[in-house]
């Protein structure tokens, strides 16, 4: 995995970024938004770990919101919202990590207790 290409997602849209990452090899990244982190994976099983930055005083709360999650991804795919404050919403509506398949075009958003709301990705204006 092209790491370069990784950081260089970092800021950009989620369109955008996943066509970055995909360039840099990745198939696929989970975030754990508990221990603010993201694995990324290559198609070689090769692995990537990193920060994922946010408030330390951020928590997930307790309960999964599939209709706040919803919410939150209706504001961000309108671009009404950045990346950062998006993972606050998602956090707020209780998911404690998220799963994004390239290959598979889909998210999975996860509570902690093993809620869970499956997200094709947006199609492509």
């Amino acid at each position: 995995m092209d790491e370069k290409l990784i950081k260089a997602a970092h800021g950009l849209t989620f369109p955008q970024a996943v066509a970055q990452l995909t360039e840099a090899g990745v198939t696929r990244y989970v975030v754990d938004l508990i221990r603010f982190e993201r694995t990324l994976y290559g198609s070689d099983d090769e692995t990537l770990q990193d920060e994922v930055a946010l408030d330390p005083m951020q928590e997930v709360a307790p309960r999964f919101s599939e209709a706040n999650v919803k919410a939150a991804l209706k504001t961000v795919q309108a671009g009404k919202t950045s990346y950062p404050e998006f993972l606050k919403e998602i956090m707020e509506a209780g998911v404690a990590s998220y799963s994004v398949y390239i290959n598979g075009r889909k998210v999975i958003y996860t509570g902690r207790d093993g809620d869970e709301l499956v997200e094709p990705f947006p199609s492509g204006k």
